[in-house]
């Protein structure tokens, strides 16, 4: 399958008695229809479905002080494979965060991000830190036979994403065990600007949003601190002016080719000397921060966020940002860290509470004016075309492939917090077609050229 990338302009507006509710219960992706969730397995490029794997969130709960989110970790989007090795597949884990609604920053000591889950999509997927769990050791390489062997001393601690790239799904996820999440910003490596995994070719699938860049990036999640996580895109300037931007790490790799100092110059346990099979960027050590200046308002602190409006929060908050490089290619810390602004206090739990209010509001779905237009690619279109959204569909959405006639030749169903979907046009006739979409409540048309 070749590489597609395609554009649906969409945005729905919600409102309803919960409308002026907190962030932290109004922002999930509620499960009212039923979605279960979709896997590939290695060497075919027919999804698998999880009958019983709900996707997405299934219950919103909350009091006057936090949030209880019910879910099994598991996207609408489809997942896998993962052609590392990796024997794992994400399962339901009947995950419940509890978050509180009113975050607090830490005075005192930053909290480091953990290895395991340090905040939640609002898909109900997990989010880890940078990290792949091994770190470098000497002791460690000599005993085990290889920079692989052990988990090494904690010093020279390598990059996910650098190390375990080929091992990423095409939505940039990969599961410890059953608990599938994500490293770095959640979109298909396909949709950036220079792709640098071919995973997507064969294994077509979209992530939990698609970068904007002439938007404010949608809220994506919560971090353990209770504090929410942004796409790649904001306002410039941290009181709402300045335009749309992409928020930039304060990050940057340190010019070195030995491994015997922190960028602070304290000297630790010498690690792999920088060469092709330990590149500049493996470890989290080969970066130093170089704090922002004023002049820099689009730049991010050393937890790899920042106070300021957002559309969720116009009177401002702290957020972190999803940051990429200008090339959309995922760019260190990726989320958050290495540590949290605020005090950890999200918790998984095993039962809710009793008096609890579940969120359940009457939602109603609008296209937006400026997002009428319907754009599919590639068209014309040979063998196959995808439809894709440009934001986080909160509700699904029906697409109709119809020909001139009227007559519906193929439909598909665009999943709530997924954003592609597509057609086989092998066995379809040349000629002009429409895609349709709707809602269930409006409905918006484009036209199609199909070539043989």
């Amino acid at each position: 399958m070749r590489k597609l990338f395609s554009v649906l302009g969409l945005s729905l507006v919600f409102a309803g008695a919960n409308a002026q509710t907190s962030p932290t219960i109004i922002s999930w992706l509620r499960n009212t229809s039923g979605i279960t969730g979709r896997h590939y397995v290695s060497g075919s490029s027919v999804p698998v479905v999880d009958a019983t794997y709900p996707a997405n969130v299934q219950t919103v709960q909350y009091n006057t002080t936090d949030a209880y989110i019910s879910c099994s970790g598991i996207p609408a989007y489809i997942i896998g494979p993962y052609l590392d090795g990796n024997p794992n597949q994400g399962g339901n884990n009947n995950n419940i965060y509890k978050i509180t609604l009113t975050p607090t920053p830490n005075t005192g000591t930053p909290s480091p991000t953990t290895g395991g889950t340090i905040g939640v999509f609002i898909n109900g997927v997990s989010l880890f830190d940078y990290r792949d769990g091994v770190s470098w050791s000497t002791a460690a390489n000599a005993n085990k036979g290889g920079p692989l062997g052990g988990m090494g001393d904690n010093v020279w601690n390598r990059d996910a994403i650098v190390a375990e790239r080929a091992g990423f799904d095409c939505a940039k996820g990969h599961p410890a065990m059953t608990n599938y999440h994500h490293h770095q910003n959640p979109s298909a490596f396909n949709l950036d600007r220079v792709v640098i995994s071919t995973v997507c070719n064969l294994y077509a699938a979209d992530g939990l949003y698609i970068i904007d860049s002439a938007h404010h990036s949608p809220l994506i999640g919560f971090a353990y601190d209770g504090y929410p996580i942004y796409g790649a895109y904001g306002y410039k300037n941290a009181d709402g002016t300045g335009g749309v931007v992409r928020m930039k790490s304060s990050f940057s790799l340190r010019s070195i080719t030995t491994r015997t100092t922190l960028y602070d110059g304290t000297a630790v346990t010498a690690g792999p000397p920088v060469s092709a099979t330990y590149p500049l960027g493996m470890y989290k050590e080969d970066y130093q921060f170089i704090a922002p200046t004023a002049s820099q308002p689009d730049y991010l602190d050393i937890h790899n966020g920042r106070f300021c409006v957002t559309p969720e929060y116009p009177s401002g908050t702290y957020a972190y940002f999803c940051t990429v490089d200008n090339n959309h290619n995922s760019a260190y810390p990726y989320v958050v860290g290495p540590t949290f602004y605020g005090n950890k206090t999200v918790t998984r739990i095993t039962s809710v509470p009793t008096g609890l209010t579940t969120y359940a509001p009457t939602e109603v779905a609008a296209l937006s004016a400026e997002n009428l237009s319907l754009t599919v690619y590639p068209n014309p279109a040979t063998d196959m075309v995808a439809i894709q959204s440009k934001t986080t569909n909160k509700t699904n959405l029906h697409v109709d492939l119809i020909d001139v006639t009227g007559k519906v030749i193929q439909s598909q169903t665009l999943y709530q917090g997924s954003t592609m979907c597509y057609f086989d046009l092998q066995a379809i006739y040349a000629g002009n077609y429409f895609v349709r979409i709707t809602d269930g409540k409006n409905t918006t048309t484009t036209a199609l050229t199909v070539e043989k």
